[in-house]
């Protein structure tokens, strides 16, 4: 790995000290012993790769706040190894320490000022394996599980055209819970848009700036087998109470609703009872609620009632832009040219975008891999719904073919104008399909310089906006290509 490269992946600061203090000295003693426990109790490579690079940052009476590499390291122990590691931590320390994560990484070569990331430590049951122990008559006096994950919130939510009005609306809701037009406030899209982020930092900036305000978030399938539960341990009026209690509701993926007659009449209730009440409620569907199947038409007029606001694909600039912000948060800081060529061919899900970084920092920071673009190509190639690559060659044949002229005479000094249309057409074809930057493209194309593939681009343009019948030749190369 290049010295750059390594300067662009999140390092973890050493303590360093002139002298070490006996506090020092014991708490580097607890760690070891925490560090031997779990090397005692897990094999050779899992402890190398994944406790060997964390670093103790502070030992309190209560808290344990440990240094980590990056995000992605960060979410793989809490994933598959927090159970591991809290009972080691409590079999040294004879008790449960709740556990921090600090990240501190530079963000590019050039700019040498730290910034520091703290993460909670998540020692709960996943949210669809809990039942709720109902006890709504105590609700108010003892803490109350909202069950948000505080990583969602408006700062880290990438806007743009595809989602501002829902960003708005989640807003608008979150400045006066339960006092807007937007009630209920409905969120559709496809999966891995981020509908989820957004209702969740509606939630987080409730519970930040109205905090007598009891929110609770959930999904459908969760709310089924609350529902199931509470009749199985004849507790259903406990349930509804509980529930109805509530003074913002958040329910996840509501079109897991279809076909559940029991579920959707007892939900009605309670959308009823809260709606009147004037509580909130947020909800999100992969589709309209128009859209629903084997839903009681009283409960989809209901969801009707408020604001629908929908979540679609992101263009390029947002890609990027989220690209560029992921990236940023997991402390590492992709080549322009990476984050273009997977702007360009990851285009359907935000979430998809997020696997991709997360490919990428597991690549180079456990496989020690070079972050360039046959990089950003293996990770491309391993994700779901891309396109595969067109190349430039490929593009030049078609067109060759089209136009009835020679790959020779669209990459010669030919001014003639059969050719130049077609070497315009060419050009302007390789920008908008491949990741190639200007530069290379004039390569490409007779080692012409950027400001000609500029001016051939241009030209295309302007012939689709005036021209039928360039129009409709760059359409049939844009579908022919991509059917290859």
């Amino acid at each position: 790995m290049n010295d750059e490269l390594m300067e662009n992946i999140i390092q973890i600061n050493d303590l360093k000290n002139d002298k070490i203090s006996l506090k020092d000295f014991e708490t580097s003693s607890q760690w070891d012993q925490v560090l031997k426990f779990i090397k005692d109790n897990t094999n050779k490579q899992i402890f190398k790769t994944w406790f060997e690079p964390i670093k103790v940052v502070e030992i309190t009476e209560d808290k344990i706040k440990l240094g980590v590499p990056s995000q992605f390291f960060y979410e793989w122990i809490e994933e598959h190894y927090s159970e591991l590691l809290n009972i080691s931590i409590k079999n040294v320390f004879n008790k449960s320490l709740q556990v921090e994560y600090q990240i501190v990484f530079t963000n590019t070569v050039k700019n040498k000022s730290s910034k520091v990331i703290s993460l909670p430590g998540n020692n709960k049951i996943p949210l669809n394996q809990q039942y709720i122990e109902f006890d709504p008559i105590e609700i108010k006096e003892r803490q109350f599980e909202s069950n948000l994950n505080p990583r969602y919130s408006f700062d880290n939510f990438i806007t743009g055209d595809s989602n501002q009005l829902a960003k708005s609306a989640a807003l608008a809701v979150a400045e006066n819970p339960g006092k807007t037009r937007y009630n209920p406030l409905v969120i559709y899209g496809d999966t891995g848009l981020g509908k989820t982020h957004l209702v969740q930092a509606i939630g987080n900036e409730i519970t930040k700036n109205h905090t007598k305000l009891k929110v609770l978030y959930s999904n459908s399938e969760k709310f089924t087998n609350d529902f199931i539960e509470a009749i199985q341990k004849n507790k259903l009026a406990e349930f509804t109470s509980f529930y109805r209690k509530m003074d913002v509701l958040i329910i996840d993926d509501i079109q897991f609703f279809e076909g559940k007659e029991k579920t959707q009449d007892i939900f009605f209730h309670t959308f009823n009872s809260l709606y009147h009440s004037g509580k909130q409620i947020i909800l999100t569907s992969d589709k309209t609620p128009a859209e629903l199947k084997d839903v009681d038409e009283r409960l989809i007029s209901r969801f009707k009632s408020g604001l629908i606001a929908d979540i679609s694909a992101p263009d390029y600039e947002m890609r990027l832009a989220i690209l560029k912000q992921k990236s940023y948060a997991e402390g590492i800081a992709l080549p322009t040219m990476v984050a273009e060529y997977i702007a360009r061919h990851i285009k359907t899900s935000i979430r998809e975008l997020e696997g991709a970084i997360i490919s990428l920092i597991a690549k180079v920071t456990l496989e020690r891999k070079p972050l360039d673009l046959q990089l950003a190509k293996e990770v491309v190639y391993g994700t779901n719904n891309v396109e595969k690559e067109i190349s430039v060659d490929l593009i030049k044949k078609v067109v060759s073919e089209y136009y009835r002229v020679s790959i020779d005479d669209i990459i010669s000094k030919s001014r003639k104008l059969e050719i130049a249309i077609a070497r315009h057409m060419a050009i302007y074809l390789t920008k908008m399909l491949t990741p190639l930057s200007l530069k290379m493209i004039g390569a490409n194309f007779g080692k012409r310089d950027h400001s000609t593939v500029l001016h051939s681009c241009q030209t295309i343009e302007n012939y689709i906006e005036t021209d039928s019948k360039v129009k409709e030749a760059y359409n049939y190369f844009i579908d022919l290509l991509k059917s290859y």
